[in-house]
């Protein structure tokens, strides 16, 4: 990247006060560790091989998430505290925050910031599916038109400063293994601009960048929400979310079948006669909607060298699923009615006994944020046990979330709306 003057005073009071180690490039999304049976906000962290795989939460119980780690300081300063970061300070609440994967949209807008979003990986796609959700929540909408996206041609240098954001909610050691950046880029503009904040490798628990393992440990995705609620200063939303959250995950482990009558499930893709697919209970935020329904993964014993597998019909004919989960399936980038065709069309996908039962249904997005999280989980609990939790209903392609009725709901819409919006 060409050379910029890393003299110059930050262009927003907001210091930086962790360290950020620095050398060395590592390709991200490459293999996993940690514990996949450890399901506790407070599990313990240890680096970058931590065994932290929470999806709960309970209130502000959690240190690490929106509570003590967020101390004051002089004039009206604060330090919110995540790895690999360590310490960050801010000199007020940012008015605008970069973003590239929804996930932190979404806590922007669970948080009562959503305004202060300025880009968002493809804003059509993430936008309209966090729509979707948010068109159940009275008063709740994010404004993505004319966001730009930050990857469209890769993450750019020139782009960060021309926002000239208040906080970057991306995680330094992924932005260093993007193409063109090195470490001093990093720190260039953590410096310049605004600070990093941000956690990619928590969402598979795959290996970090060499020269960030010593400092990084994996979260849980409420504890993640609860470290950007340091960040906006917003530990009652927070902690009021996750009440919710936790009532719901309450329900759902109270209402689970026995393991051995649950259903066999897969999460997949259907692109060009190839099924994409990938876990349901391994560790990490990305599968935050599939652990914790507890399904048994007709692929739990393959163990992949990416994040994920290609099969073909053959293959996902001898492992026969009693559930087909289609990621992307409630985004605009996919039909359901178009992969539900093609499946009975073809001579093997219609032997399928998901597809034979009507067993197909449509997933969310890996990156989900908080409320997203709260919509996927009825949604999954939904779909794959209906007895226990109620029907999921017919879906229309490009429609907002079902119009659940009241005593069918996991959770309450009114509640979420009124945290979100300052009404509660």
């Amino acid at each position: 990247m060409t050379d910029r003057d890393t003299t110059r005073p930050t262009r927003r009071a907001y210091l930086r006060a962790g360290a950020i180690v620095g050398g060395g490039l590592l390709a991200g999304c490459a293999g996993s560790s940690g514990n996949a049976n450890s399901d506790t906000e407070n599990g313990s962290q240890d680096g970058a091989n931590g065994s932290a795989n929470s999806d709960n939460a309970s209130g502000g119980s959690a240190s690490d998430g929106a509570g003590t780690n967020a101390t004051a300081g002089g004039s009206g300063s604060y330090t919110a505290t995540m790895a690999p970061m360590g310490d960050v300070e801010f000199e007020s609440v940012p008015q605008s925050a970069f973003v590239i994967f929804p996930q932190y949209a979404d806590m922007a807008v669970a948080l009562g910031h959503g305004d202060a979003v300025n880009s968002v990986y493809v804003p059509e796609m993430s936008g309209t599916t966090m729509n979707h959700y948010y068109d159940r929540l009275d008063g709740v909408s994010f404004d993505w038109q004319g966001l730009p996206d930050p990857l469209s041609d890769g993450l750019a240098k020139e782009q960060l400063y021309s926002l000239g954001s208040d906080v970057h909610l991306a995680d330094p050691a992924h932005a260093a293994t993007n193409d063109n950046w090195s470490q001093a880029d990093v720190e260039e503009v953590g410096a310049n601009v605004a600070p990093w904040f941000g956690n990619f490798y928590s969402g598979t628990h795959a290996e970090p960048p060499s020269s960030y393992r010593d400092s990084y440990q994996y979260y849980g995705l409420w504890e993640l929400f609860g470290k950007v609620a340091q960040v906006f200063q917003e530990r009652q939303r927070y902690e009021a979310l996750a009440s919710v959250h936790q009532n719901l995950r309450s329900s759902i482990e109270t209402g689970l079948p026995p393991e051995n009558e649950r259903p066999t499930a897969v999460r997949v893709t259907l692109s060009e006669g190839s099924f994409y697919t990938y876990h349901l209970n391994k560790p990490g935020y990305w599968l935050a909607d599939t652990r914790p329904l507890g399904a048994n993964d007709a692929f739990a014993d393959e163990d992949w060298s990416d994040l994920w597998g290609t099969v073909g019909y053959e293959t996902m004919l001898e492992a026969d699923p009693d559930v087909i989960l289609h990621l992307w399936g409630l985004t605009p980038n996919y039909d359901m009615t178009e992969v539900r065709s093609q499946l009975a069309n073809h001579s093997v996908g219609s032997q399928l006994s998901a597809v034979q039962n009507d067993r197909v249904y449509p997933a969310g997005m890996r990156y989900q944020g908080p409320i997203m999280n709260l919509f996927q989980l009825e949604m999954g609990a939904k779909q794959l046990y209906p007895e226990q939790f109620g029907e999921w209903p017919e879906y229309s392609d490009g429609n907002p979330y079902p119009d659940i009725p009241d005593d069918e709901q996991l959770f309450d819409r009114d509640r979420v709306a009124r945290i979100v919006t300052g009404n509660q």
